[in-house]
């Protein structure tokens, strides 16, 4: 008769600056800190990366830059709704930003270790742990129209062809957006401060 070994599952979760564990394949709510996701944030890059400036454009930012388009579009937008906003990159702060086509290749697995852990965000600030679909169609509008313009003015792309992509931001200008690429302490501390704000709307509604 032969030896029957336990076999471990592997490990899955990561140790955070905070002190906390969070299990990326399970996540729990109480495992999550808005800290730990503003310095993760801050320090992934978008676009991999490939961007103009003496600084890569972190997720934080472009977080910061969707949330005032969605803002901007959505004026009487209520403040849970900001904050959904600013955290429909949350999962990234573990998982990190991947460009869409290799996204795709990953396929299901890779949607569904995201989507547990956007719950989780979710979940742990007090949000829907699945927003409405129109909510979420208004924050896809807003984050195409940042990719729009981080990708003509940052990455490279030229207009037509981040229009393909990404569709063409008809009536919505740039002007006022900050895309000029910052260091992460000051991304950091901009996301959080962002996020304090709105705490403090949430608060009073």
């Amino acid at each position: 008769m032969g030896i029957v070994r336990e076999t471990k599952p592997p490990r899955a979760w990561q140790r955070m600056l905070s002190g906390r564990r969070l299990d990326l394949l399970d996540p729990s709510p109480l495992d999550i800190e808005i800290t730990d996701i503003a310095h993760g944030l801050a320090r992934v890059s978008r676009w991999n990366g490939q961007t103009d400036g003496d600084h890569a454009f972190s997720v934080a930012q472009h977080s910061l830059v969707v949330e005032q388009i969605f803002r901007t579009l959505d004026p009487n937008a209520s403040p849970d709704w900001l904050l959904a906003t600013l955290l429909h990159d949350a999962p990234e702060y573990v998982i990190g930003d991947m460009i869409s086509p290799f996204k795709a290749t990953l396929g299901e697995d890779y949607k569904a270790v995201e989507k547990r852990l956007q719950r989780a965000v979710h979940l742990r600030f007090g949000l829907p742990a699945d927003i409405p679909a129109k909510l979420s169609k208004e924050i896809k509008r807003a984050d195409r129209i940042s990719a729009f313009f981080e990708a003509t003015r940052l990455a490279g792309f030229h207009e037509g062809e981040a229009a393909r992509l990404f569709g063409r931001s008809r009536n919505f200008s740039p002007d006022g957006l900050d895309l000029t690429p910052r260091p992460a302490r000051r991304a950091q501390r901009a996301f959080l401060a962002r996020f304090y704000l709105i705490e403090k709307l949430r608060a009073k509604s």
